[in-house]
């Protein structure tokens, strides 16, 4: 049995622009389950698969890029890296800078980041700055900080170092399934997972690794969805944190991803998501942090209104884990407990007879 060793350490390497002198800053992040997900098969008849990249190193997809960011980083001698963060990108650029030895700094919305990844950043030793303001804020900030001073930015916008690790989803789907499902399905905020993620998929086609295209459907929640309105939202809004972004850096990225591959990007409302966060999590025991569950939401609604053939093969991105949310989890009031000492007691809560 071969032993994983992360994406620059795997035959995925020839696919990232690194050179033989990069070193390799790794987690060992990537090869995630695909798991098949019987409750979504039987509600939509078709084959329904569930790419967890909650299990990487620091609970979400954000891992794939900045391991090829900060290798990159590293071999280059950089000092310092900055990002922008609603809370994923900060927990996974600190994770590895600290793997590098390299100082980092994350730009936070104040009071608008899920505590499980402020918690993260913390612990990995990175500086951190909230800012007065939304994502977008963050990013305008750590742009001008970027051209105008002595720090290397890990943003993916127009990143290419970032983009090409996280194509390697799409590798890891078709070397799954032995070729392109027919949909495959995302939540989108900034807009570079979507743009990666088709990426990919052109790449692995282009090189007949794979005999088709997926169609790319991507789903923003209904209160931060400018891709959807074709127009920046000045004030986002929705409990999904990590897609909270009212204009998207990788605009233009993931307009392409869904026109070019024949596919959409439409809007979920903040109870389809947690309807599904809580779906996912009951029926395939996976715990997905709530923005993750906006491409299942978005496959329920579109098959609840008749708009998804049966038959076909679909992959879902499920983007991070559950425990980088735990507020929302607790909050969420779709809990059952009990209080009690006795036997009796709590047999009567569960129901059970003698």
């Amino acid at each position: 049995m071969s032993t994983w060793h992360g994406l620059i350490n795997s035959d995925y390497r020839r696919w990232l622009p690194v050179t033989d002198s990069t070193p390799a800053i790794s987690l060992h992040e990537g090869n995630t389950p695909l798991l098949p997900s019987a409750h979504l098969s039987a509600l939509t008849g078709c084959d329904v698969r569930l790419k967890v990249e909650g299990a990487n190193p620091t609970g979400s997809f954000k891992d794939r890029g900045m391991t090829v960011a900060l290798s990159k980083a590293a071999e280059h001698g950089a000092e310092v890296v900055i990002c922008a963060s609603t809370g994923n990108t900060s927990a996974s650029a600190a994770a590895y800078a600290a793997r590098a030895g390299i100082t980092a700094a994350v730009l936070v919305p104040q009071g608008a980041v899920a505590l499980g990844k402020l918690a993260q950043a913390v612990r990995y030793g990175a500086t951190i700055v909230e800012v007065a303001g939304g994502f977008d804020d963050c990013l305008r900030i750590a742009r001008e900080l970027a051209d105008h001073h002595p720090v290397a930015l890990v943003n993916s916008v127009g990143n290419e170092l970032r983009l090409a690790g996280q194509r390697t989803v799409a590798y890891e789907v078709v070397d799954a399934l032995g070729d392109a499902p027919d949909i495959h399905c995302l939540p989108v905020g900034n807009g570079g997972n979507i743009t990666a993620t088709w990426g990919g998929y052109q790449n692995y086609a282009g090189a007949g690794q794979a005999t088709r295209l997926p169609r790319i459907w991507g789903f923003q929640a209904a209160g931060a969805a400018p891709l959807v309105h074709g127009a920046p939202v000045a004030v986002p809004e929705t409990a999904a944190t990590a897609i909270r972004v009212g204009n998207p850096a990788t605009w233009d990225g993931a307009v392409a991803a869904r026109d070019e591959s024949g596919g959409l990007i439409a809007a979920v409302t903040d109870e389809q998501i947690f309807d599904a966060y809580r779906a996912v999590a009951r029926h395939d025991g996976v715990f997905a942090e709530p923005a993750s569950a906006a491409g299942v939401a978005g496959v329920i609604d579109r098959h609840r209104r008749g708009l998804l053939d049966p038959g076909q093969r679909i992959v879902i991105t499920l983007s991070g884990n559950g425990l980088k949310d735990l507020d929302a989890s607790l909050r969420d009031g779709h809990t059952t407990t009990e209080t009690s000492a006795r036997t009796a007691d709590a047999a009567r809560a569960l129901r059970l007879t003698a």
